[in-house]
């Protein structure tokens, strides 16, 4: 996709933060291929700053002179308003979440049949009739867009995210005194509704009494959801990009998910900390969906599937692959 684009002029719109792992992709990947890129993004850490900041550019900003207009994250906030600048050149967009999806079913902020609900499903529907290509981060997703939200299939095209290798590589880091001698599993995330996290922590109580593990979870858990306790078990608000990298190297084994067994969009989409355990060489376990099956295979040295949705299933799989028995 990104070689016919090779010697034009592309116009790279995101409302995500520049730094973010997917716009860097996307600009690379267009960089490279041999367009002419100009973007129009900030590194303003303020949602509503960065949206204000991209809007007053594009408003100013003539799209004639483009080939391509390329809208990263999120086009469902951007082609409703500057839609009509960008009906000369082609259009591509990068439909990385579905707003309708999300906020009725993942985040359930809102019921599907009520009037946001079908707003929400109208902008997505409308936003995906606009573009040209539609770039979407699994095939599973892609038949999500396609069957429920209408999307043209001639218009779709993969692309899987990456991580930054710059940052995760294998660094043979020392493990921490609590951690010397016992097997240590590792797991990070937003604590968004479909990683799982209650299945997480179900495991890690499972086997907190067990002297041989130690667990580190790193997230931002909430006050409202229960953390078991124990002396091997460690938690972590927040970490910088360097100090994940190296607590993930000396970890023995990894938990990526998504284990939410309940919410349909956690089968379609691959977790992105699957590509950073994979970039650093970490074994890993993985949920047991389609989305997961298109890039791994348990054939491959290191990746293990489990059921998703179950504690007492992950525990028994971190215990199978520790070797450790009850």
């Amino acid at each position: 996709m990104f070689e016919e684009l090779a010697g034009k002029k592309v116009l790279f719109v995101t409302t995500k933060n520049l730094d973010y792992l997917r716009n860097t992709q996307e600009i690379r990947l267009l960089q490279q291929a041999g367009a002419s890129v100009t973007v129009i993004g900030t590194r303003e850490k303020s949602y509503p700053v960065r949206l204000l900041k991209v809007f007053f550019r594009l408003l100013f900003t003539s799209c004639k002179q483009y080939d391509a207009v390329f809208v990263g994250f999120a086009p469902q906030l951007v082609l409703p308003f500057f839609g009509w600048k960008m009906k000369k050149p082609r259009l591509y967009i990068d439909f990385f979440i579905s707003m309708y999806d999300t906020l009725c079913f993942d985040r359930k902020k809102f019921s599907p049949t009520s009037f946001v609900g079908k707003r929400l499903l109208s902008l997505d529907r409308n936003t995906l009739k606009k573009a040209d290509i539609i770039l979407c981060d699994t095939l599973a997703h892609g038949q999500y867009f396609v069957e429920d939200l209408g999307a043209q299939p001639d218009k779709l095209q993969v692309l899987y995210l990456e991580a930054d290798k710059s940052i995760y590589y294998p660094r043979h880091s020392e493990k921490p005194q609590e951690a010397k001698g016992k097997f240590t599993v590792l797991y990070f995330g937003s604590v968004l509704p479909l990683q799982g996290i209650d299945v997480v922590l179900d495991a890690m109580n499972r086997l907190k009494n067990d002297p041989r593990f130690c667990f580190y979870f790193i997230g931002p858990i909430g006050s409202d959801q229960p953390m078991p306790q124990g002396e091997n078990l460690h938690y972590i608000h927040w970490l910088s990009q360097e100090e994940l990298a190296r607590h993930i190297d000396f970890a023995d084994l990894c938990l990526a998910g998504h284990f939410n067994g309940s919410i349909e969009k956690a089968k379609r989409t691959i977790p992105g900390k699957a590509y950073i355990y994979q970039a650093m060489g970490k074994p890993m376990i993985l949920g047991d969906n389609p989305a997961n099956h298109e890039l791994y295979s348990e054939k491959e040295n290191g990746i293990y599937f489990v059921e998703m949705g179950s504690g007492e299933k992950l525990a028994e799989k971190i215990m199978e692959i520790a070797k450790i028995e009850k």
